[in-house]
């Protein structure tokens, strides 16, 4: 009887190590969001690998960077951070050469990545607007979700991130970072098409964002109808307009 107690013992004291290492080493992927993400892309970001924002969110960018680092690490790359890719960030050490989280296509004779957008100027060549709006309305009708960075399902911030990356333009994450962009206008009058429209929503602030598309209209994702047009002289979004931000250079 003793003995059994022993390996009762034993096998009770094993599954609660077991549980102790699956709760310390969450399976995190894109989509996933929260303190755990928060510290995942900490670590990246103390490691190396540049992020434009920590937010806690798993979107595209830190998809990006853990794949990047799962293929440096020799790990089976699958974007999905699992305990082999914990066992291996906590040992990584920093790397010579920092690498961005999003590693777009460069251009014509280019290897690098492209670095985040700077603030407080035009960033978008009037020439490329037309096909930036054509590729936004390709995503008509795609639904909302929380932390959706992905023509699966976007937040509005996300569905902007990933149209100026199908560009070759890095921009932030989060809306109010991206309220940041570009030049700020005192009017609807003054927006041309490719400009950035900015609201306040759930909370004080800037917290929704879109894209101009021209004759009072922008491009958004509503968290009820997904990727959408809807009028700045709605009587929803009118008096949640915070102001646009001019990009178009």
């Amino acid at each position: 009887m003793r003995r059994f107690s022993r390996i009762l013992l034993a096998a009770c004291l094993t599954m609660f190590l077991l549980s102790a290492v699956a709760a310390a080493s969450p399976t995190l992927k894109n989509g996933s969001h929260g303190h755990d993400v928060l510290l995942l892309q900490q670590k990246l970001k103390s490691i190396g690998y540049v992020l434009s924002s920590l937010d806690g969110v798993f979107g595209r960018e830190t998809e990006a960077a853990v794949t990047a680092f799962q293929k440096e690490q020799k790990i089976k790359a699958t974007g999905v951070v699992n305990n082999a890719t914990w066992r291996a960030l906590k040992t990584a050490k920093e790397r010579k050469t920092p690498v961005w989280g999003i590693q777009m296509e460069p251009p014509a004779g280019k290897s690098s990545a492209y670095p985040l957008a700077p603030n407080n100027k035009p960033i978008l060549e009037k020439n490329k607007v037309p096909a930036l709006l054509s590729t936004a309305k390709q995503y008509i009708g795609v639904p909302y979700q929380f932390g959706g960075t992905t023509p699966k399902g976007f937040d509005c911030s996300g569905f902007l991130q990933f149209v100026f990356a199908k560009h070759g333009l890095n921009i932030p994450r989060l809306a109010d970072d991206q309220y940041n962009l570009g030049l700020r206008t005192s009017s609807v009058s003054q927006l041309v098409p490719g400009d950035l429209v900015f609201f306040t929503t759930y909370t004080e602030g800037v917290s929704h964002c879109g894209i101009y598309v021209g004759n009072g209209q922008f491009i958004h994702t509503s968290s009820s109808k997904g990727v959408r047009i809807d009028s700045l002289s709605d009587s929803y979004w009118k008096p949640r307009y915070v102001g646009g931000k001019h990009i178009v250079k």
